[in-house]
């Protein structure tokens, strides 16, 4: 097939197209290619399509035969590429092809590390935290990554099946006053058709105390082609409606992905990123400043990094905590800071999530807090708690 050029990994922080001259051998109209239907209608979903476009490892190859019981292997045309047809380090490629560590026991890992099973009130509807709610709406994805936290319930292939019980889930809604927020996932509810994603929206906006909606999605990356205007415009008549995204690698930003991220912008919609610490795809804070530019530069709002959860079969794209607080270090003072997400644990078995900062507290005592900046310059701050005022407030006057 036609592929990419792949230059150097400064050359990343362009945009380009991820458009083919042919697929298949066949030439693609920019008709079909620009569907999203036919997107989803050729995916690379075997180990015969895999091996007809990619040169391919032993431990990849095994992979692909053992993914078939725990997360189907599925990639879209626009995301596949993005693959390096030979190198089995490509960061894009690490994230959707299989390998055999993938099937290794690692007794710290967990079918389901965000203990989202066990604050599920009824089938679909995590809740978790106190003033909003979870509700995974379908069990599929454009394409399937290989440290998905939900693989035992997605693609079809995992130990476990989705069953949301919308009907249950929407009487429990309408009878918790305190939910405020809720938040559309799966699976990829941007895979739904638009009359049912509408219809589940209009439902949604029913209810008076659910304030604003989220949908977290990677359609746009994987799938660009999904985000058509009629599908915007259907969006924007539910507002305030807020969208993350996920973006782990500069490459994966194409000019298609720019476009189609700017036509959801241009309707209303505020959009954040969050991307997952993976080993050999983003733990480098060069790759990942480059990675937070770009997303800005596509008006989106980096928002959180997280902590690669506890997914059984993802020790080989796992890294260290202090990996994640050293790039939070290179891009705070270095960057904008808009550019810098919060870095996050997910707390394994259910605890939410949980900030991850570097240290910027040095010491208080005797009314002064000591700080550092990221310089690493030292500076004294004279705690206002612990000094008298100059002078006594009553309201908002001056005695």
């Amino acid at each position: 097939m036609d592929s990419l050029s792949f230059p150097a990994a400064s050359a990343d922080r362009e945009f380009t197209s991820a458009a083919p001259g042919y697929w298949d051998g066949e030439n693609i109209s920019p008709a079909d290619w620009n569907s999203w239907a036919w997107q989803m209608r050729n995916r690379v979903t075997t180990l015969a399509g895999l091996e007809s476009r990619l040169v391919l490892t032993e431990e990849e190859r095994a992979g692909v035969i053992l993914s078939g019981n725990k997360l189907a292997l599925a990639i879209t045309p626009h995301f596949f590429n993005l693959i390096h047809p030979t190198d089995p380090d490509c960061p894009i490629r690490r994230q959707v092809v299989p390998r055999i560590e993938e099937s290794w026991d690692n007794p710290e890992e967990m079918s389901d590390p965000c203990g989202e099973d066990s604050h599920m009130p009824v089938p679909g509807l995590v809740h978790r935290y106190p003033d909003r709610v979870l509700f995974l709406v379908t069990d599929r994805c454009a394409a399937y990554c290989r440290y998905c936290t939900r693989s035992r319930v997605v693609s079809g292939v995992g130990e476990q099946e989705l069953h949301t019980e919308w009907e249950a889930a929407f009487r429990y809604l309408e009878s918790h006053p305190e939910i405020r927020d809720v938040l559309l996932s799966g699976g990829d509810a941007l895979l739904l058709s638009d009359n049912k994603l509408e219809a589940l929206l209009k439902r949604l906006r029913s209810i008076e105390h659910i304030e604003f909606i989220r949908i977290g999605s990677r359609v746009p990356i994987f799938l660009p082609q999904r985000i058509t205007p009629e599908l915007c415009r259907m969006l924007a008549k539910y507002h305030p409606l807020w969208m993350s995204v996920h973006a782990n690698h500069p490459r994966e930003l194409t000019t298609e992905v720019k476009a189609a991220l700017e036509r959801l912008a241009d309707h209303g919609i505020p959009l954040g990123n969050q991307s997952v610490l993976l080993r050999g795809v983003n733990d480098d804070p060069a790759v990942y400043k480059i990675l937070v530019q770009k997303l800005l530069r596509c008006r989106v709002r980096p928002y959180y990094l997280y902590q690669c959860d506890l997914i059984k079969g993802s020790t080989h794209l796992r890294t260290s905590v202090a990996k994640g607080i050293e790039i939070i270090e290179q891009l705070r003072g270095h960057t904008t800071g808009y550019a810098v997400p919060q870095f996050v644990i997910d707390a394994p078995g259910g605890g939410g999530k949980v900030p991850i900062n570097p240290d910027y507290l040095i010491n208080r005592d005797d009314g002064m807090t000591l700080i550092r900046n990221y310089e690493n310059k030292v500076f004294a701050y004279p705690d206002p708690e612990a000094q008298p005022l100059p002078y006594q407030v009553t309201g908002f006057r001056r005695d």
